[in-house]
């Protein structure tokens, strides 16, 4: 495509020569000529000098750069729209279904579904229109999944659960496994019932091999919008609001709740009854013993607020030295002894 084209395709400024053909998109370290790349980290101006790309997305308000550019107010986004129109999704298959699957007699499947080899449909269910369940994905009895549905390979759907409208599931996901509870005995471990369900609302996403466990008595809930990254664990009987992003490896642990549009980042984890409020946004390996207020940033392990998580995470290199110290200033008072007999 035309440069040009591309900006009315995106509706970006066009700054430059739009004639030049760009034929594929790529990361500014990666970029060869013929590709269109994006910068909205300033600090990464520089790179642009050895970048071999054809063209560039920018600000509106960055400086003018030798490249022909596009002008975007979120630049990320409009590269995002620039790969669709390079690499747009693969066709859905066709409505069908394959003769190896096994649809219970009592289960309802909307128009226009596409089912692969080898999918399980339990009794009772209920699917939507334009559902598209991949090859090997099972889905138990009294389950009730609304409109464009779509499970990849191995993902299972356990009895009784809800989805909503435009949810995906991802390779291996499991929605509504048993939770983990358990009452230590003096006799064993005994098994404690999880009778409740799990509610997945409209546009969730879910990741590969991610688990949602089912309540205990209740429902475990993902609100509208949220997305959840591959390998994420939520326990049973939480709560997570509309509109959140979970990185890949969090864990939240029993009847943990989460506000809207709460962030976070990789192997975060949440101990159990806790409250993460709206907004808040939680660092990478972030242990979390207490609850977060909304807006809140918090990292570090025992979590606390970011900044000064910063200043501890700096001070730690100096601690060896700091401990040098205060034994040349122990021996010094003449304390070295004491101080011996105190630790």
């Amino acid at each position: 495509m035309k440069l040009r084209d591309i900006a009315h395709a995106l509706g970006c400024e066009l700054r430059g020569d739009g004639d030049v053909e760009i034929v594929d998109v790529a990361p500014i370290e990666e970029a060869t000529p013929g590709t269109l790349t994006f910068l909205s980290d300033r600090r990464l101006a520089g790179r642009l000098a050895t970048s071999r790309a054809t063209a560039v997305v920018l600000p509106p308000d960055a400086p003018e750069v030798a490249l022909p550019s596009l002008r975007a107010p979120h630049p990320y986004l409009a590269f995002a729209a620039a790969v669709e129109l390079f690499h747009p999704p693969p066709p859905r298959p066709a409505a069908g279904i394959h003769p190896t699957a096994v649809i219970a007699p009592s289960a309802r499947l909307g128009a226009g579904a596409a089912l692969g080899p080898h999918v399980v449909v339990g009794e009772r269910v209920v699917i939507g229109r334009g559902a598209v369940l991949n090859a090997n994905v099972t889905i138990y009895a009294d389950a009730s999944i609304g409109d464009d549905f779509v499970a990849h390979a191995g993902a299972v759907v356990r009895e009784g659960v809800r989805i909503g409208d435009r949810v995906i599931l991802h390779a291996g996901a499991v929605v509504g496994s048993d939770g983990f509870g358990y009452l230590p005995l003096a006799d064993g471990n005994h098994r404690i019932p999880h009778v409740g369900t799990v509610i997945l609302e409209d546009d969730v996403e879910v990741g590969a091999n991610t688990t949602i466990d089912r309540a205990s008595l209740g429902a475990t809930l993902v609100g509208r919008g949220t997305k959840l990254d591959n390998l994420v664990m939520v326990g049973h009987g939480c709560r997570i609001g509309a509109g959140c992003l979970l990185a890949g490896h969090v864990g939240l642990a029993g009847s943990t709740t989460l506000g809207t549009r709460v962030m976070m980042g990789g192997q975060a984890g949440a101990a159990g009854h806790l409250t993460i409020g709206d907004r808040a946004q939680v660092a990478a390996q972030t242990g979390i013993h207490r609850d977060i207020p909304a807006g809140a940033q918090y990292g570090g392990y025992p979590a606390m607020e970011v900044r000064r998580w910063r200043r501890v995470t700096m001070s730690l290199p100096r601690v060896p030295e700091l401990f040098r110290r205060l034994r040349r200033v122990e021996r010094f008072l003449g304390l070295g002894g004491a101080a011996r007999e105190e630790e």
